[in-house]
């Protein structure tokens, strides 16, 4: 049985995906960071120069968690279609537009599907083209585009679509030098032509009678009017001087051009001869649905989704500024710690935290085992708080992060003793039954009995994106701009 996803199956997950984020019972995603302990061949696999690929398995997800450091909203703004992007450059050769580019029929680069074939491009100004025609096959030579004009154009030998012009906004956020992103200009869409025809597709021949002819255009459309140029014995290829659509119709699927079927004049009233020449064709390129320009995230294959979310200083105390992160992912409907109510804060802390009752006999040191005694527990600094006396910390599956010798996980609890092994600080968490510090950035952390916990619950909602980078270090006057794209 031979079957294939098609590009709508793509497109209709991307906007299902796109939609999700700000329809009536909208999905609610965070970008997440964690992963500040390094990646090492025994523990995580890899190391800090080359990250081990995430696994997509069960266990992964915990660990996932286990390591997280903090969380922000992803919202509806945040969030574009994009397409590969492809800078205008004078004297290249583009592909142009066909609808049926295929194996048996590549486009002039070789690519055996429209997607994959350059017949767009974005100029230095930031306006999107697409290319109908490429003059049979040639490299554009001219001017870079700058027009708006809603209809196709003519210019460097190549017959044009102005598509859309990125926004301040859209640069900002969702240009990198790999995507842009890709909206439908309303005036642009305004004037397409639902089944419309503006370009053929000549083979020129020989032996023809000179003239210009006009053909009406055979399909299940209506009214379309093709302008046939002989000169020289060929049919002339398309251009303002050569053939061309000289009436698009509307409502065409498919089209045809019968040679035999010719007039002099534009009415089709007075009939014509080509003359008995050999080896031409006229053959029609079909529009995509609604027309040139209709739906630029369709036509130019939008099946990618761009997340960008920027991490600002320290994100209202919740995302720490005092260590690294390697990993980067999103979670789908995360639950607020000890609920079941998907979250909706702007942002969330993921780290566990102490409030000592004094101030320990030295300062904690960032990325160090600690460990409790009468308990058995044991963590790794994440940071510490030395205005407030608190410490944050993670308790993960690896030796001296978070598992004693018997390969326990074991909760931090009670007023006992905390010891940091490399620093050999001392603190004992506080006893005070609820007690609420206002941190730098203003907001209220609240401690029951010396311990606070996460603010999203761990292993709930879904970890859909994981992503594993070196090592990248915040600071108090630093912003990390996170872009994810995401191909359906």
């Amino acid at each position: 049985m031979a079957a294939i996803i098609t590009e709508k199956f793509r497109r209709h997950n991307a906007i299902q995906f796109h939609e999700s984020f700000s329809e009536a019972a909208a999905t609610t995603y965070y970008l997440f960071i964690g992963k500040s302990s390094p990646f090492t061949s025994t523990t995580s696999g890899g190391d800090d120069n080359v990250p081990p690929v995430p696994a997509d398995d069960i266990n992964s997800e915990s660990v996932n968690w286990r390591s997280m450091l903090g969380a922000k909203l992803i919202s509806a703004s945040d969030i574009s279609f994009v397409i590969p992007r492809r800078d205008w450059t004078n004297n290249t050769l583009y592909d142009m537009y066909e609808h049926d580019i295929s194996t048996s029929n590549p486009a002039s680069s070789g690519a055996t599907n429209l997607w994959d074939a350059t017949f767009y491009f974005m100029t230095s100004e930031y306006r999107v083209y697409k290319v109908l025609d490429n003059n049979n096959g040639a490299v554009y030579s001219g001017a870079e585009p700058a027009t708006e004009v809603t209809t196709p154009f003519e210019l460097g030998g190549y017959t044009m679509q102005y598509m859309y012009k990125l926004t301040t906004t859209q640069i900002q956020k969702f240009l990198t030098s790999d995507f842009l992103p890709v909206t439908t200009d309303s005036a642009v869409s305004s004037a397409a032509v639902d089944g419309g025809l503006d370009i053929l597709r000549v083979t020129g021949g020989s032996g023809y009678t000179d003239g210009t002819y006009y053909a009406p255009i055979d399909g299940d459309g209506s009214n379309g009017i093709a302008k046939i140029v002989v000169s020289g014995g060929a049919i002339a290829a398309q251009g303002a001087s050569g053939s061309n659509i000289y009436q698009e119709g509307s409502g065409y699927t498919f089209a045809t051009i019968d040679l035999t079927d010719l007039y002099s004049d534009t009415a089709l009233t007075s009939s014509a001869s080509i003359g008995a020449g050999t080896g031409g064709a006229v053959q029609v390129i079909i529009s995509p649905r609604g027309g040139n320009g209709y739906d630029a995230v369709y036509e130019l294959g939008g099946h990618y989704v761009m997340m960008n979310t920027k991490l600002e200083q320290n994100e209202g105390d919740d995302i720490t500024i005092a260590n690294d992160f390697r990993t980067v992912g999103i979670v789908k409907d995360p639950f607020n710690f000890g609920t079941s109510t998907v979250a909706s804060a702007s942002t969330r802390r993921q780290t566990y935290a102490i409030k000592f009752a004094s101030a320990p006999t030295f300062a904690f040191e960032i990325d160090e085992e600690i460990e409790q005694s009468t308990t058995g527990a044991i963590g790794r600094v994440v940071e510490w708080d030395a205005d407030n006396n608190i410490l944050y910390y993670l308790q993960e599956e690896w030796d001296n992060y978070g598992v004693d010798a018997n390969g326990n996980l074991i909760a931090f609890s009670g007023a006992n003793a905390i010891t940091g092994q490399s620093s050999n600080a001392v603190g004992t968490p506080s006893t005070t039954v609820s007690e609420t510090v206002v941190l730098a950035g203003g907001t209220n952390l609240i401690f029951t009995s010396g311990y606070a916990n996460p603010e999203l619950q761990p292993n709930t909602g879904d970890i859909i994106y994981v992503e594993n980078r070196r090592p990248i270090s915040r600071a108090s006057d630093q912003t990390e701009d996170i872009k994810i794209v995401v191909e359906f």
